[in-house]
This record gives structure tokens, C-alpha cells and sequence, in this order.
């Protein structure tokens, strides 16, 4: 049976999933639609990213999507901040570890930063409710003092450009921000 778990964040969700295991190997589900009611799932979209260890990938965030992480490979912490004004956890930072031999997964809802330091190389599956968007694809900097997220960095991470550019939180209007949604519906 599967267990969903609230976080300091509001929204955010850490579920603990059940494997089946044999002498064959393991199964498990990783993702139903049910566990997450409050979302619509009409434009579903899966994701696969690799990343090799040291990648920092984040933070960024949507006003038309949600995430759900599944980490198959290896060994990432996930970082996530409340970038919702109206929110009652606005700019709560949590970070997650999140590995493959303790399946968990994570709902990252509208408005929450959120981004991945691969602390191994790694496989991370994400399930979106919304098709991609260029358009909604923000970003806030990963090393935003005012922040303060603990990556758990061994050095300097390995950065896209794109991440290595994104503004600090406070240089970004609150009017332009994602707002506080308690159903996420496109």
C-alpha cells in the first residue's frame, strides 16, 4: 500500500511506495493519477533525465505544471522552496534525499521551486500534468543566500548555463510569482 506524507511545504508530498520483490528482481508502482486528486492529469507527460554525479539541475519552477520525481538510479537530494506569496509556507526551503533503493516518490505542486543536486549518477523519471511550455519554465538561483537550500554539494556543481544566470528571489517581483493553488486543473 502506498503512504503519502506531508512536508514543511505546503502541497508537497513524499510518497512511500511498496516493491514486490522475488527472486526474479522487484516491482512496484511508481505513479497513479488517483494518489494525486486535486491535479488534473489530461496532458500527462513522462520525463526522463540522466545525470552524472556532481550535476545540479535547478531550481526552477511553472505556474501551469506540476511535478512528481521518481529517482530509478542512484542517489539525488532534491531541493524545493514556496515561491507562492499567498502561501502559508511562502519561502520555506526542504530538501529530500531521494534514492533508488528506497522508493519514494515526490509531488512538487504549481509555485514550488524545486531542483536536484546528483549526489551518484543518476536516473530521475518525472511525471508533469502539463505538456512543455518554454514559456513556463522560471528559474530562481540555486545558491540564493537569502534561501539558503542545503544541496549537500561536494564542490562546485556542474551548472547549465541556464541555471548559472537565474536571478535571486528577491530581484524577481512578487507579482511575478506563481499563486497559491489548492487544485490544479489546465
Amino acid at each position: 500500500m502506498t503512504h503519502l506524507h506531508s512536508t514543511p511545504i505546503d502541497g508537497v508530498l513524499l510518497v512511500e511506495l511498496q516493491p514486490y520483490a522475488d527472486a526474479r528482481g522487484r516491482f512496484m508502482e511508481t505513479f497513479r493519477r488517483e494518489w494525486f486528486p486535486q491535479v488534473s492529469w489530461e496532458r500527462l507527460q513522462s520525463n526522463r533525465s540522466e545525470s552524472v554525479a556532481g550535476v545540479l539541475r535547478g531550481l526552477h519552477y511553472h505556474f501551469h505544471q506540476v511535478d512528481y520525481w521518481f529517482c530509478a538510479q542512484g542517489r539525488i537530494r532534491a531541493g524545493l522552496v514556496d515561491l507562492r506569496p499567498d502561501s502559508p509556507t511562502f519561502r520555506a526551503v526542504h530538501t529530500v534525499d531521494l534514492d533508488a533503493d528506497t522508493p519514494r516518490g515526490l509531488f512538487i505542486p504549481v509555485g514550488v521551486a524545486h531542483g536536484f543536486y546528483a549526489q551518484t549518477d543518476c536516473t530521475l523519471f518525472y511525471t508533469v500534468n502539463n505538456y512543455y511550455d518554454r514559456q513556463d519554465e522560471l528559474g530562481v538561483a540555486w545558491d540564493d543566500p537569502s534561501l539558503g537550500v542545503d544541496w549537500g554539494t561536494v564542490g562546485q556543481p556542474l551548472l547549465s548555463e541556464r541555471d548559472m544566470t537565474n536571478p535571486r528571489l528577491d530581484e524577481i517581483a512578487l507579482d511575478r510569482l506563481p499563486r497559491y493553488q489548492t487544485s490544479i486543473n489546465p
